[in-house]
């Protein structure tokens, strides 16, 4: 009889990607840290490339910068840099790479066009107390 062993369940890197992101709060980066584990890249270099393929997506159309607002991966900024970081993680330990060198490395996007955080119109702020709502004295 061929009994599995629980090593054969999941990789070695995949393991320390359960261990490292073990809180339930944490689920999400443990996912993309075994994906940094399992990226086809052959290099460390290939696997980085990969981890920013999967956290940042490029905007649907280009030269329309409000489009990066529909299809960001996956999901707000924060969210894909706590993606990339932990699919980076992955990669470190697919390829034994040095934690050092590891939390040093930063996604490779461009700086977000300044254009592309517009403040919110301040006609949509009334600068006065809108003369219809009563006062707040009884």
């Amino acid at each position: 009889m061929n009994q599995m062993i629980p090593q054969q369940w999941s990789s070695p890197c995949g393991n320390q990607c359960t261990h490292k992101y073990s809180a339930l709060m944490q689920i999400p980066w443990r996912v993309f840290c075994k994906k940094g584990c399992d990226a086809d890249g052959e290099t460390w270099e290939e696997c980085l490339a990969e981890c920013n393929e999967i956290c940042y997506k490029d905007p649907v159309l280009k030269d329309r910068q409000w489009s990066a607002y529909i299809d960001r991966s996956p999901g707000a900024a924060n969210y894909s840099e706590e993606c990339f970081h932990a699919c980076v993680a992955g990669c470190g330990y697919k390829f034994e790479i040095d934690t050092k060198k590891v939390d040093e490395v930063r996604p490779n996007r461009p700086p977000p066009p300044p254009s592309a955080v517009k403040p919110i119109p301040s006609e949509l702020e009334p600068s006065e107390p809108s003369q219809d709502l009563p006062g707040t004295s009884a």
